[in-house]
């Protein structure tokens, strides 16, 4: 534990501060903006979350306080990236090996991959895509990616790291009133904001080559333009993901009915959750799965060649865990089926290929798009923890 607590430091502080002489953000408290003109009227004023979890103008907290630890880094000493630099997917295929992980986004046509080896480092993206202002953030201790709007209350704000953890996953703040977010959920827990819930855009976990292949047109985020060093590519992290050991910092009784750190893909439609276990819906090297949330038609695909970011020392080097998308199966003219045949995801009714972004690639409705539904790729006791009283599917032995 003493060594994997060593490796979380490491991360939030890498090799040296930043590419600039010094930046403050790594080692002082952010400055606040909760005085900014532009907010009186909209966002509330008052004390910060960041200096104190008490205070008689905060709605009640959410979530029990003495739950919301430190993790060991200071706000933003793991520094979220702000100017995120880009570059064409096109003539860049050699950015990152083939079966890396990315965080993939696409609003209004604007198809943006995040790669987990910067992710990994800085935890937040504050970026705009479509027109839209988005957090991108990823919480390696839950093994999870969400994307938000980050606007509160009409109000555009960028989110900062607080240097603390909940339930051993990421804990954000915004840097408008500086109340603390869970990054799991959106949800403001504790400050002047306690009780607001960002909205939230699909960004599923895929591989480069998949990201490639579905958006030949589309932007990646260029891990040599940060402003930071960092060993890029190293996982900080090496050996966690494994199920026969316990999560960093995780307080309470997790749920028994998996192990701890057992993959799940997570998928929630109004008030129906449910975990699917990894080896339920992958297989040898693609899969289909028709089910259901509730009374809601799913459909999940799954094909190999993502590397784990937490498995070896190098995350190209991870495990092989597939890349999965989660989709509505429901298209104008009605509910599509799906199965695989000679390796290829196929509908019943027509025939047509599909890829694993939902696409079709060919047959009768190529060209047509599944509509995607968030979902996500995480630890058993993550999801357990933030959606409790969920439906587990597991794989019959």
């Amino acid at each position: 534990m003493m060594a994997l607590a060593m490796a979380v430091v490491a991360a939030a502080c890498g090799d040296s501060t930043s590419t600039e002489d010094l930046d403050p953000a790594m080692t002082t408290t952010p400055e606040s903006t909760m005085t900014s003109t532009s907010l009186e009227g909209v966002l509330p004023s008052g004390p910060s979350a960041l200096e104190t979890v008490v205070a008689a103008e905060f709605p009640p907290a959410l979530v029990d306080l003495n739950a919301i630890i430190s993790g060991g880094p200071p706000p933003d000493g793991i520094p979220p990236l702000d100017d995120p630099v880009f570059v064409p997917v096109a003539g860049n295929g050699d950015l990152l090996a083939r079966a890396e992980p990315v965080v993939a986004l696409e609003v209004e046509g604007d198809a943006r991959a995040y790669p987990v080896q910067v992710m990994i480092w800085h935890e937040i993206v504050n970026d705009t895509v479509g027109g839209v202002p988005i957090a991108i953030t990823y919480c390696p201790l839950c093994n999870s990616a969400v994307s938000y709007i980050r606007e509160v209350r009409g109000v555009e704000t960028t989110f900062g790291t607080s240097g603390r953890l909940f339930a051993s996953a990421l804990v954000m703040y915004d840097r408008a009133t500086e109340s603390l977010w869970t990054h799991f959920d959106g949800k403001a827990v504790v400050g002047l904001l306690a009780g607001e819930e960002l909205d939230i855009v699909p960004s599923p976990l895929m591989s480069w080559r998949d990201f490639q292949d579905a958006y030949p047109e589309g932007l990646v985020l260029d891990p040599t333009q940060t402003g930071f060093v960092r060993d890029y590519g190293r996982n900080p992290y090496f050996g966690y993901d494994d199920d026969t050991t316990e999560p960093f910092l995780f307080l309470g009784d997790a749920d028994d009915r998996a192990a701890a750190k057992q993959r799940v893909v997570g998928v929630t439609i109004g008030n129906d959750s449910v975990a699917f276990a990894l080896d339920l819906i992958s297989g040898e090297s693609v899969a289909a799965t028709n089910t259901e949330v509730g009374m809601t038609d799913v459909v999940i695909f799954w094909q190999s060649g993502q590397a784990s970011a937490l498995d070896d020392e190098r995350i190209e080097d991870g495990r092989d865990v597939g890349t999965v998308g989660v989709f509505s199966p429901r298209i104008e003219g009605g509910r599509l089926t799906f199965e695989v045949i000679d390796g290829l995801i196929r509908d019943v009714e027509t025939g047509s290929t599909w890829s694993i972004s939902g696409r079709a690639t060919s047959g009768e409705l190529s060209g047509t798009t599944l509509p995607r539904l968030p979902h996500l790729d995480t630890f058993w006791f993550a999801w357990a923890t933030y959606r409790p009283g969920t439906a587990l599917r597991e794989a019959q032995p």
